[in-house]
């Protein structure tokens, strides 16, 4: 796979893209690419099954937005949100163990939109989407034992996609 981030948010720019992976490291990668085209306030959804690759393109999302490689990103399946510090701040979520809107508030949702960075929401259908004011969806399916399936669908045109390598 020999994408280019500006390549990425160029196609995203006009709407879609679908990617195929081969390994976790591509998966990765397509989410590097996706963090260097970042270039301000973002929220992305990431809907699959478990084990389908979103926390690995969490990863990469992290490191294209410059999450030094100290930092080990991990799925915050049982601490709900974890932040990185960045060139945008990112926030990683997982829902999965949330009730609804109420609960998105108490872990203080409105505070991390209005920190101006990026924020990956797993497991978005635990929540109303209106609520979380999506710009960004992207599905991860399994296709094999390494190999996904990457749909990313931009919800509203004005999601700001620069390349930043």
């Amino acid at each position: 796979m020999t994408q280019h981030s500006s390549y990425i948010g160029e196609l995203l720019a006009r709407g879609r893209v679908v990617l195929t992976t081969a390994s976790t490291e591509e998966t990765e990668e397509v989410g590097r690419l996706m963090g260097c085209a970042v270039s301000g306030p973002l929220v992305l959804t990431l809907a699959g099954d478990l084990g389908s690759g979103k926390t690995c393109f969490a990863r990469g999302l992290a490191r294209g937005l410059g999450v030094d490689e100290a930092y080990h990103v991990t799925s915050p399946t049982y601490t709900i949100v974890n932040e990185y510090p960045g060139r945008l701040p990112l926030f990683h979520l997982d829902l999965y163990r949330l009730g609804g809107g109420d609960e998105l508030e108490e872990i203080g949702y409105r505070d991390m939109l209005q920190e101006g960075g990026v924020i990956v929401v797993e497991w978005p259908e635990r929540s109303d989407d209106t609520e979380l004011g999506t710009d960004l969806v992207v599905t991860i399916r399994e296709e094999g034992p390494d190999e996904r399936v990457i749909t990313m669908q931009c919800v509203h045109p004005d999601v700001d996609l620069k390349a930043q390598v």
